[in-house]
Parts: C-alpha cells; sequence; structure tokens
C-alpha cells in the first residue's frame, strides 16, 4: 500500500490518500482526524503508526506503506 499528503488550500483541510498496490484509492481522511476513517477501510489496527506516518512525511511525496 501507498500513501500521499496533500496540502489543503483556503478552507479546505490537508488530507491523506491510502492506495493499494494497483494504486486504487482506499482510504481518504483529514491529516488531524484520521481515526475514524481508518477504522473504516479496515486500518484500525495500524492507527498509531499510520498517525505518525503522516506526521513525518512531506507533502506530496508517495511513500510505502509498510504494514504490521
Amino acid at each position: 500500500m501507498y500513501i500521499i499528503k496533500i496540502k489543503g488550500v483556503a478552507k479546505i483541510p490537508d488530507y491523506v490518500q491510502v492506495r493499494d498496490e494497483n494504486f486504487s484509492l482506499v482510504c481518504y481522511t483529514r491529516t488531524d482526524r484520521p481515526e475514524k476513517a481508518l477504522e473504516k477501510c479496515g486500518l484500525g489496527e495500524n492507527i498509531e503508526y499510520i498517525k505518525n506516518l503522516i506526521d513525518q512525511i512531506p507533502f506530496g511525496q508517495m511513500t510505502k506503506l509498510e504494514l504490521k
């Protein structure tokens, strides 16, 4: 899976996309509160790992998501 952080503009908040190996969209959520969306798309057991990764990765860079 892959994750990309997108910078919002004006009233649109920053958000994150999680994509599978075929780059199909799996999850789309805001960066400031991703918990509910991650639970909904089946990534609930990796919430803390993904939240830490969101804080570390730069905007606009596709990053490989290594799930535990």
